[in-house]
C-alpha cells in the first residue's frame, strides 16, 4: 500500500468531486470512505489507474450519501461512476483547495484547522500540537468549521494570509513530525509565489528553503536528532541556501516586513555562519525583536531567550525566559540548556528529564533523555 500516493491523490480527487457539484464537506467525507476501501483492497488487487479508481469510488460514495439524505436533497442524483476511457484528469487542485478551505465564512483559525485536516493530511492531534491547544479543543474547532461550510458552494476563496499560515504549519509538521509533507509544502508555496506578487509569500518560500537545506544534517545515521550547533554543515544544501537568500533579499527590498520574512532572515543568519562560533547572535536577537513586534508570539519570545543567552550570556537568557509562561512547549528544554550553560548541571539534568516527558516526538524525547543521562553521568563521576 503506497500511503504517500494516497496522500498525494487525496486533494486532487476532492477537487474533482467539488467541480462535479459536491460541496466540500461531502466531498471530503466521500474521499475518506474511498481511501478506507483502498487501504482494504489495494494490497491484494491494486488498480491500474489509482486516481480513476479513487474518483469513481468517491463519487459513488457521494451519490449514495446524497440519495440517502432525502431531507436535504429532493432531486434525483445520477451519474456514471466509472472513470471515462483514456487518461484521467491531471489538474492539480491542491493549491486551489487551500484557498477554498480558507472560506470567508470561517475565522482564520478555523480555516487553517480545517485545511490542515482535510487537505494537508494532518491528524487532529498534530494540528492541536501546532496550535498549542488540547486535542479535544481542536476536534471541536474542526467539527464546527465543517458544520459552518456544510452545503456552502465554494465560489469565494479565502485570503493569502490564511493560506500562508496553513502552508507554514504543513511544512513544520513535515519538517519535524511523523508525516513527510515538507516537499509538498515547498512545491505549493513555489506555485503560489509564481501566481502572486506578495512579499510574505516570498518570505515563506525563503524560510522553507533555508530550513529544508539543513534537513539532511538534522539526524544522524542512527536516526538520532542532531542539534543545530552540532550539525555537519558540509551536509547543508548550499544550492537551496543560495536560492533562499536570493528570494529573501528580493522580498526585504520591498520594505514591507512581515513575520515570514523576519523568520527567514534569522534562518539566513544561521545558514551564513560557516561554524557555530561565527553565528551573528546579536543580529539574530535583533530579528527576533522584530518578530516579537510583528506577532507577539510566545514561541518567538521563547526562541529569543535562547538567542539572548548566546549573545549576552546564559544569565541574560534566563532573565528573558523568566518572563514567559513555564507551560509553553519546550520551555523546560530551553531552561535546561541555559541552566547548563550557566553551570547549574543539577538543575539542567532535572529539566532535561522533565522536558523529555512532554516531548512531541520520539526523536526529541530520545535527545532530551540522552542530555539528562549525560549530565547525570558527569555528576556521578
Amino acid at each position: 500500500m503506497d500511503e504517500a500516493l494516497l496522500r498525494t491523490l487525496t486533494p486532487t480527487v476532492i477537487g474533482i468531486l467539488v467541480r462535479r457539484g459536491a460541496d466540500f464537506a461531502a466531498a471530503e467525507d466521500a474521499v475518506q470512505d474511498a481511501l478506507v476501501e483502498a487501504v482494504r483492497g489495494w494490497p491484494e488487487d491494486p488498480p491500474r489507474d489509482p486516481k480513476g479508481w479513487l474518483v469513481a469510488v468517491a463519487w459513488r460514495k457521494f451519490l449514495d450519501a446524497a440519495r440517502a439524505d432525502t431531507s436535504r436533497r429532493r432531486r434525483e442524483v445520477s451519474a456514471e461512476v466509472e472513470p471515462a476511457p483514456g487518461p484521467s484528469e491531471e489538474t492539480d487542485d491542491t493549491l486551489q483547495l487551500y484557498f477554498l478551505c480558507a472560506h470567508p465564512s470561517l475565522t482564520p483559525a478555523s480555516a487553517v484547522a480545517l485545511t490542515l485536516r482535510a487537505v494537508g493530511g494532518l491528524t487532529t492531534r498534530q494540528i492541536a500540537q501546532a496550535y498549542l491547544v488540547p486535542e479535544a479543543t481542536m476536534a471541536q474547532r474542526i467539527s464546527r468549521a465543517k458544520r459552518t461550510v456544510s452545503g456552502v458552494r465554494f465560489t469565494e476563496p479565502g485570503d493569502v494570509a490564511t493560506v500562508l499560515r496553513v502552508l507554514y504549519l504543513v511544512f513544520n509538521e513535515g519538517y519535524s513530525g511523523d508525516v513527510d509533507l515538507a516537499a509538498e509544502a515547498i512545491r505549493l508555496t513555489r506555485e503560489l509565489a509564481a501566481r502572486t506578487d506578495h512579499e510574505e509569500v516570498a518570505g515563506l518560500l525563503a524560510l522553507m528553503l533555508l530550513h529544508h537545506a539543513r534537513r539532511a544534517a538534522r539526524t544522524g545515521p542512527d536516526g538520532r536528532l542532531v542539534p543545530l550547533a552540532e550539525q555537519d554543515r558540509g551536509r547543508w544544501d548550499t544550492r537551496l541556501i543560495a536560492e533562499g537568500v536570493e528570494v529573501l533579499q528580493r522580498a526585504l527590498a520591498r520594505d514591507r516586513l512581515g513575520e515570514f520574512q523576519a523568520q527567514a532572515a534569522i534562518a539566513a543568519l544561521h545558514a551564513d555562519a560557516r561554524t557555530v562560533e561565527e553565528t551573528d547572535w546579536v543580529q539574530i536577537v535583533e530579528w527576533y525583536d522584530e518578530l516579537v513586534r510583528l506577532t507577539d508570539s510566545p514561541v518567538a519570545r521563547l526562541n529569543r531567550a535562547v538567542a539572548v543567552g548566546e549573545a549576552d550570556g546564559a544569565r541574560a537568557g534566563l532573565a528573558a525566559l523568566a518572563r514567559l509562561d513555564p507551560a509553553l512547549p519546550r520551555y523546560a528544554a530551553v531552561a535546561a540548556y541555559l541552566r547548563e550553560r550557566d553551570g547549574d548541571r543539577v538543575a539542567a539534568a532535572w529539566l532535561y528529564a522533565d522536558a523529555a516527558r512532554s516531548a512531541s516526538s520520539l526523536a526529541e524525547r530520545d535527545h532530551l533523555t540522552r542530555q539528562a543521562a549525560r549530565l547525570n553521568a558527569q555528576l556521578r563521576g
